[in-house]
């Protein structure tokens, strides 16, 4: 019987949840790794540029408990990526802080590994001059204003910190900004099974039974790697992997379906099948790890401004018909009274029911809607001022006089009261680009022994 290894990702992310039940049954298999990401870019910049999870507590802690408890239990390692949400220093002590509350409650015993992915700004400064920085596409060249103007800079790690802290004895692993795959992949591929293999597994397994059909990513799923490919399985029985979906999954936010670039190289997936293995199951073999010059992906935000929005609808069938004129009139109609430079603020219109998902990309130009969502945005350099924006913008489109209205008493209705809303700092994406790696990302670990009475490092 050829070797085998058992991967368990409970959750797509660490707060997701996932059944009881399907947790229950997939530890019936004797996993040999628990593994989670735990978070994403795809929300947006805000909370990484504001350092707070994007993911509930509380939804974080029940995940994270039935996960220590059983590795703990069982002396089954625990490995987490990307703690938090977006990885950085604020987001992994939030994460670690949680771990702690368990262990009291729990009254468990395991050392844990912490492993950060912040970046000096100083070092990523020292790689822009030395020509090491490249934009990724569609992504403007780096600054050192950019550089200087981020809140929290981190670098995705690879395998390499994972395989560093398990080797040192940690029994959970609590990573900063990763590689998907990477929590994954890190302790197979020490034991010596394919890296290109345990990499692709690792890239379906991050977002778990996400890549079954019907797909869900509140729900358990495993991989079993073996000598020659890896087997994916579910464990509700409303799921199953099916070939397609598993091979869909691994076209998943990925641009080109061939070769999947990491840390240090790149997915080959030119000779890969997928099998059906019965019973719901998949089986994957031919993915290939070929190595390339090492380079970390660099994430960053800013702060930008400060938001306020106001929800409203119309279903005046003359006001919807004409609806493009008379946004810019409005936008006009407010820049003038506040004597604002259009580039000044963001004054954003979104009329949903006709364009607010494509904007102007949106292949349908025709507005068949009977009522249109307004929604609009303002973001000016003071909360005062998208403050005071919105409001005027709000009132002037309430009572504009456009062409062949017949009501006077309003053009919009508005859902909520008050009908403002203050949204805070606006962060965008400052930092999305590759550097060469340099030793001077630390990716260094610190090992804690956890116990009931706290952690002592």
């Amino acid at each position: 019987m050829s070797k085998t290894f058992k991967i368990l990702s409970p959750t797509a992310i660490l707060g997701y949840g996932f059944p009881e039940e399907s947790f229950m049954l997939a530890m019936e298999e004797s996993p040999d790794l628990i593994a989670v990401d735990a978070g994403s870019s795809d929300p947006g910049p805000h909370y990484l540029g504001a350092g707070k999870a994007f993911t509930d507590r509380a939804g974080v802690k029940r995940d994270l408990r039935y996960m220590i408890t059983a590795g703990v239990q069982h002396n089954i390692p625990v490995v987490i990526g990307t703690a938090g949400g977006s990885g950085a220093e604020p987001h992994l002590e939030w994460c670690r802080q949680i771990i702690l509350e368990i262990a009291k409650e729990e009254a468990l015993e395991f050392t844990m590994a912490v492993i950060p992915a912040d970046v000096d700004k100083a070092v990523v400064h020292a790689a822009l001059d030395a020509g090491k920085i490249t934009a990724l596409d569609f992504v403007p060249e780096l600054t050192h204003e950019a550089i200087d103007a981020t809140t929290y800079i981190v670098a995705q790690m690879g395998i390499e910190p994972f395989q560093e802290a398990l080797a040192a004895g940690a029994q959970v692993v609590l990573g900063g900004r990763a590689y998907d795959p990477a929590c994954f992949a890190a302790l197979p591929i020490m034991q010596g099974f394919d890296e290109g293999l345990a990499l692709h597994c690792g890239k379906i397994l991050e977002c778990a039974a996400i890549a079954a059909t019907p797909g869900s990513g509140s729900d358990c799923a495993m991989g079993i790697l073996d000598e020659s490919g890896f087997t994916l399985k579910a464990f509700n029985k409303k799921r199953q992997f099916t070939e397609t979906s598993a091979a869909a999954h691994t076209l998943y936010e990925k641009s080109d379906p061939y070769f999947l670039p990491g840390p240090g190289g790149v997915l080959n997936l030119k000779a890969c099948q997928f099998k059906d293995a019965g019973n719901g199951q998949v089986r994957v073999t031919g993915s290939v790890h070929e190595e390339t010059p090492y380079t970390v992906k660099l994430e960053g935000a800013r702060p930008v401004g400060y938001r306020t929005l106001s929800i409203a609808g119309t279903r005046d069938p003359i006001m919807i018909a004409n609806i493009d004129d008379i946004l810019v009139e409005v936008r006009q109609s407010v820049e003038k009274n506040l004597s604002i430079a259009p580039d000044a603020v963001k004054l954003n219109f979104q009329p949903y029911g006709k364009n607010g998902v494509m904007g102007k990309m949106e292949p349908e130009p025709n507005t068949t809607s009977y009522e249109l969502g307004i929604l609009l945005d303002v973001v000016a350099p003071t909360q005062a001022m998208a403050d005071s924006i919105c409001s005027l913008a709000r009132s002037t489109l309430l009572h504009y006089g456009y062409t062949g209205r017949i009501a006077t008493a309003g053009n919009l209705a508005f859902p909520f009261s008050p009908s403002d809303i203050k949204g805070g700092v606006v962060y965008e994406f400052s930092i999305y680009h590759l550097m060469e790696y340099t030793h001077e990302i630390k990716f260094k670990f610190r090992l804690e022994n956890v116990t009931p009475e706290g952690a002592i490092a």
